[in-house]
């Protein structure tokens, strides 16, 4: 540094005792730095703030950034101010006002700006320079506006390479990308351009094994792809993200970590979140105390924070708009710290320190309990019984420590009494109040559901048959009394029986009756003088078309988890026989059930165990009545009010029987006069329906 007293004081001051004062007041006056001007400027479309000095800085101060309201704070440490006045108005560009606030031997400058935007700072001789860079278009800086830089940035090193690119699944389904720096001195940009992530990792390489572009959509996060690539002298990463999301990135020593959160949208909510709601800042820090920090984050959040002797160490970290309370987050971890929060006042302190403290503080109230005086307090049951209330108060759970799931204490105890369905409990205040707490959840109402099942039955039958009968016989003649003619003896029934002549049927193939009917006949004889003989032919034809519907609708309200039971039908006598030879009546049931328990979920679906038989009579035998049964047991699903089909059969038979003459039957046209058919076609269909709905509670009252 340069002396500011004049070379003459130096050798008078050896001289004299005024001299010596003299130069120890210049010498003070020389190690104390101050803030002499803040002003800001617009250089070719760039703002520029000029913090002027009256001597040099040794090294960029570091600082922070907020998103909202947004600011952005530096932190001049042994610096002091001597404008007088704490806020100085500028209104220029995206630059409100500038505020600078003394706190002991420490300074802090707050830019307020209008909106929030990536900055950085330069040091100039005895200014600081800091270049907000435009709103519109944050990715580079006006390259007119570089003459403001008389030096290159501080840091500037040669570029190394990074060692290792890598991916991981985080809690909640975050996508969390780790990238292995050379250094914890690397400088990484980070934006978002349009739906994609841009990290800049500034004067490094990537190796060969590196250059590559990941997919991973696999993983089930937000991420999709990640292409590593090089530009120039630093290194391009390009993360693309789908859906709804948010990223964090923060850096510890060595890694740089950004993190990509699902948002999961909750009409419910004010604002959308993905665990960590605090007013997003900046952080950068190279090897700062964690001490330091904590105090940082303390005057940022306006907290009272108390840390323990034992919390030492430093880190560096680069954070860059994050929430405050994942930024706090992060830095206990990385410590292996933790924090209890009491009002507005945290108290910080390694896990094992904390742990031990709270078990001191748990044994002491335990000693407390077993010397507090008891109390007994009565509680009356509207919906519960008192006696099952009971046995959950005192319920042990079946583990290995006595109280394992005792809600009482050990000198605590309960009595129920049954005709006014009222519970007696002893025990300690704080207890009781468990107890009351407890009482108020589990004595409420049950919920009623009613259940409606349908079971359709639809039958559809067809059935058609075509026969013919194929006869002849002969005539007889008869002399008659004063007659000369021959007369053909026999009536026409005896012609087509055959009774009247030597001859009946050759061809005896009529129709099938259908539904117990007997088929229509059409009869043709023709007879033949010549040989005296009749020829009879007779066709059978009998078609049936059938359709039939059976709805069957049992429905039953009941408690939620309660099963319910409807059924209707007949029971049917049936003889059994016992060892000894003697016989008695039992009954079997045909019957139409309806078996449920219902389970109301928390998003308001049912849950339906169902059992549904549909019996009926059947055929008679030698043993008593047969039963045909169609029965459907299942486990299903459904949103309140709506319908599902459970289950259904379907049967289809068909047939088609002929029967014919040989060799005759087969013969073109004629051969379907030696010939009979049939067909048959029945098809059955049952549907079961199930509809739940949740009974209003007014309803239910």
């Amino acid at each position: 540094m340069k002396k500011i007293c004049p070379p003459w004081l130096d050798w008078f001051g050896l001289r004299s005792s005024l001299g010596l004062a003299l130069l120890m007041t210049c010498a003070w006056a020389h190690a104390q730095v101050q803030i002499e001007a803040v002003s800001g400027s617009v250089q070719s479309g760039v703002e520029i703030v000029k913090i002027d000095l009256n001597q040099p800085l040794a090294a960029v101060p570091s600082g922070f950034s907020i998103q909202s309201p947004a600011r952005l704070a530096l932190d001049f440490p042994d610096v002091t101010t001597s404008l007088g006045r704490s806020t100085i108005e500028i209104n220029q560009g995206n630059l409100k006002s500038v505020s600078v606030v003394q706190a002991g031997n420490r300074t802090r400058v707050v830019l307020n700006l209008k909106q929030s935007t990536p900055y950085k700072t330069q040091l100039q001789g005895k200014s600081l320079l800091v270049v907000l860079e435009p709103i519109a278009s944050s990715a580079t800086i006006n390259p007119e506006a570089a003459s403001v830089f008389a030096a290159p940035l501080p840091l500037a090193r040669d570029t190394r390479p990074l060692r290792d690119v890598d991916f991981r699944r985080g809690e909640d389904g975050a996508g969390r990308v780790v990238v292995a720096l050379p250094s914890n001195q690397v400088g990484v940009d980070i934006r978002q351009q349009g739906q994609t992530l841009v990290l800049e990792f500034l004067k490094t390489t990537l190796p060969e094994g590196l250059r590559r572009r990941l997919d991973v959509t696999d993983f089930g996060t937000p991420v999709k792809t990640i292409s590593t690539f090089e530009v120039g002298d630093k290194v391009r990463m390009v993360i693309e993200p789908q859906g709804l999301w948010s990223h964090s990135a923060y850096q510890t020593d060595e890694q740089f970590v950004v993190e990509v959160k699902p948002v999961k949208v909750d009409a419910g909510k004010l604002t959308q979140g993905v665990g960590f709601n605090g007013q997003k800042l900046s952080l950068n820090f190279q090897n700062i105390d964690v001490r330091s920090l904590l105090q940082v984050i303390a005057d940022f959040t306006n907290f009272n924070v108390i840390t323990s002797d034992s919390v030492q160490g430093s880190v560096t970290l680069r954070l860059q708009d994050v929430p405050w309370d994942q930024a706090l987050d992060i830095i206990l971890q990385s410590k292996g710290l933790g924090m209890r929060k009491t009002g507005n006042v945290l108290w910080i302190a390694p896990k094992d320190e904390i742990n031990a403290k709270e078990k001191l503080d748990l044994e002491s109230v335990v000693a407390l309990q077993n010397l507090e005086p008891l109390r007994t307090q009565s509680f009356q049951m509207n919906y519960t019984k008192a006696a099952e209330v009971a046995v959950q108060l005192t319920s042990t759970g079946g583990g290995s420590g006595a109280n394992n799931s005792r809600l009482l204490s050990s000198r605590g105890s309960v009595i129920s009494e049954t005709r006014t369905n009222q519970l007696f409990v002893t025990d300690i205040p704080s207890k009781l109040e468990q107890v009351q707490q407890l009482i108020s959840k589990l004595d409420i109402p049950v919920r009623q559901v009613l259940i409606e099942a349908r079971i359709v039955e639809a039958s559809d039958t067809f059935g058609k048959s075509l026969g013919v009968k194929l006869g002849g016989t002969g005539a007889y003649a008869s002399a008659q009394t004063g007659g000369s003619g021959v007369a053909f003896g026999g009536t026409y029934a005896d012609v087509l029986a055959g009774t009247g002549g030597t001859a009946g049927n050759f061809v005896n193939l009529p129709a099938v009756g259908q539904n117990g009917y007997t088929p229509a006949t059409f009869a043709l004889s023709i007879f033949s003088a010549g040989v005296n003989r009749f020829l009879n032919l007779e066709l059978s034809a009998l078609e049936a078309d059938g359709k039939g519907k059976v709805v069957s609708s049992p429905r039953v309200v009941t408690a939620d988890q309660i099963k319910a039971l409807i059924e209707q039908g007949t029971e049917l006598p049936y003889q059994v026989a016992s060892a000894s030879g003697a016989t008695s009546i039992a009954f079997r049931k045909a019957n139409l059930k309806l078996e449920v328990t219902p389970q109301i979920t928390p998003e308001g679906n049912i849950i339906l165990m169902l059992d549904v038989n549909k019996d009926t009579v059947g055929q008679s035998t030698a043993a008593g009545y047969a039963i045909n049964t169609k029965h459907i047991q299942t486990q299903v699903l459904v949103e309140n009010g709506g319908t599902v089909v459970i289950g259904g059969i379907f049967e289809m038979t068909e047939s088609e029987n002929e029967t014919k003459v040989p060799l005759l039957g087969d013969l073109p046209g004629v051969g379907n006069l030696f010939k009979s058919r049939s067909k048959i076609s029945n098809k059955q269909e049952m549907l079961v329906f199930i509809t739940p709905k949740v009974i209003a509670d007014k309803a239910t009252r």
